[in-house]
């Protein structure tokens, strides 16, 4: 209970300040497509120089908290994720929006991300010593069938046929194969100049989202005005937290995955909030409703993304091994202050750590609060006529796609997976599994190459990526989400055609 005697801490003047304003900014970034959580906590690390080292944690942390919650204005009102980890928030988000329950989805997405966002953070309290010794299991073998897991996840993602969701997820692992081979350098797939560094995810996920929508709006020119608005449904705040505790399965569902997969170095919120919304799905008895404005969704999703940043931070102040890209900056932040993360910081530093954590935790709460408060506010942007959206799109995501390198190339990468994407959907497949499938690719390539140096070291490919009770446990998951998908499939075509013959 040692993170009690610095409770206090938290509240003196000048860290009580910056931790409302890395939560008030770190929402307006989140919300800004383009600026992710790991690029809003490097852009604040320069004003972290004149603080002592607790005061720039403090900052960066709030940043980081609120810049994943902050994510899902864009995605639920825009259909544009504000980063990686609010992809899953689009699938029914958006769609609830669109139906005049904006502000609804994205009440009931703040309040899930504080449950799932202080449950993650007392993990982390309580559980860091037991925890950083689980997460050091996870070899390369172990990450690779993860990541394959993740595959096999995608064929249920958003997309009414299981084939057409793998197909879109190994049109997204050949587009991660693009650029430079990390380990022997050898160019691949280099077509242009601009595919040189590989494609840029941040680029490809406005790329993605945005551009078909902008298309689709355009399409629809500037005839009839008045219909193109949506009404927005005032809702209130006590009716969304009691919508919350009717959906405790979602909420559980995507805390755990998200403390479980947060844990893991490596692996990311983006990947949480995907596994999530597809585990809530597979176990919820309305998942016909799932993809059509179903709150589960947006609960679950946002819960997972939350709850993984807790847990991300376990290996990196116990093992100096970031858990997530965002804690690797944080990584830098300690390290500018002279502080080196290792089994030794708590006794060394315990005022820095525990402050730390602690204002995490009131970050969390605050962040709730802010976001209730202007999320009905937020909402009105729905009522924007189409024509003049997609103008302001358009431009957000031009920025969005330079503001990450500066390089018009990732606005022409943007531009062009954009377009593939328009007429990709016509045919009925869709962009979610497509991101996961680049953001997995790089993932199950280096370890499965740094496990098969290992291997040919060892006992060779066979014993090493398919023996010991963690990889068979893994490949039966793999086998078993397979099998689940393509039952579920069948299941709901035989429910839908017996319904088309009694009709």
């Amino acid at each position: 209970m040692e993170f009690l005697y610095y409770f206090g801490d938290v509240f003196t003047p000048i860290n009580f300040g910056l931790l409302m304003l890395g939560t008030i900014g770190g929402l307006i970034l989140g919300a800004t497509p383009g600026l992710s959580p790991t690029m809003a906590v490097a852009l604040l690390i320069p004003f972290t120089f004149q603080l002592d080292a607790t005061q720039g944690l403090v900052l960066l942390g709030a940043a980081y908290t609120s810049t994943v919650a902050g994510g899902a204005v864009s995605a639920i009102l825009l259909k544009i994720p504000g980063a990686p980890a609010n992809i899953a928030t689009t699938l029914d988000g958006h769609t609830m929006a669109q139906k005049g329950e904006g502000a609804k989805a994205l009440q009931l997405s703040f309040l899930a991300s504080a449950v799932g966002g202080v449950s993650g953070v007392l993990l982390l309290i309580f559980l860091t010593p037991v925890l950083a010794k689980w997460a050091l299991a996870f070899g390369p073998s172990h990450l690779f069938w993860l990541a394959i897991l993740g595959v096999t996840v995608i064929g249920s993602l958003d997309s009414r046929s299981v084939v057409k969701g793998l197909l879109s997820g190994c049109i997204g692992l050949w587009l991660a194969t693009i650029g430079f081979d990390d380990i022997m350098g050898a160019q691949r797939f280099i077509f242009h100049p601009a595919l040189g560094g590989g494609i840029n995810i941040i680029a490809a996920l406005i790329g993605l989202f945005a551009i078909p929508q902008v298309l689709t709006m355009f399409a629809k020119g500037r005839r009839d005005d008045g219909a193109e608005v949506i009404e927005v449904q005032k809702h209130s705040i006590l009716n969304a937290m009691k919508e919350l505790f009717r959906n405790k399965r979602a909420m559980g569902i995507g805390t755990v995955t998200g403390s479980v997969i947060g844990l893991i170095p490596g692996v990311g919120g983006q990947i949480a909030g995907l596994v999530a919304y597809d585990q809530s799905k597979k176990f919820s008895p309305h998942r016909e409703k799932f993809g059509k404005g179903h709150p589960e969704g947006v609960i679950a999703a946002e819960a997972a993304n939350n709850a993984m940043v807790g847990p991300s931070l376990v290996p990196l102040l116990t093992l100096s091994i970031p858990g997530s890209p965002t804690a690797a900056v944080l990584l830098g932040g300690l390290l500018i202050h002279g502080i080196f993360p290792g089994s030794d910081l708590f006794d060394n530093h315990p005022d820095v750590a525990w402050t730390f954590i602690n204002s995490m935790l009131i970050g969390q709460i605050l962040m709730c609060i802010f976001g209730l408060y202007v999320a009905g506010m937020a909402a009105r942007v729905a009522q924007v006529p189409q024509s003049v959206m997609a103008a302001v799109v358009l431009g957000l995501a031009v920025f969005g796609s330079y503001s990450v390198q500066s390089s018009m190339g990732d606005v022409y990468v943007m531009g062009a997976l954009g377009v593939m994407m328009y007429f990709l959907e016509r045919f009925g497949f869709s962009a979610a599994p497509l991101v996961l499938g680049l953001i997995l690719g790089p993932i199950a390539e280096a370890n499965f190459i740094q496990g098969s140096m290992i291997a040919r070291a060892s006992d060779g490919l066979g014993p090493y990526f398919l023996a010991g009770p963690l990889n068979i446990f893994l490949i039966a998951v793999v086998i078993l989400s397979i099998l689940y998908s393509a039952y579920m499939e069948l299941r709901t075509r035989r429910y839908t055609s017996k319904e088309e013959i009694m009709a």
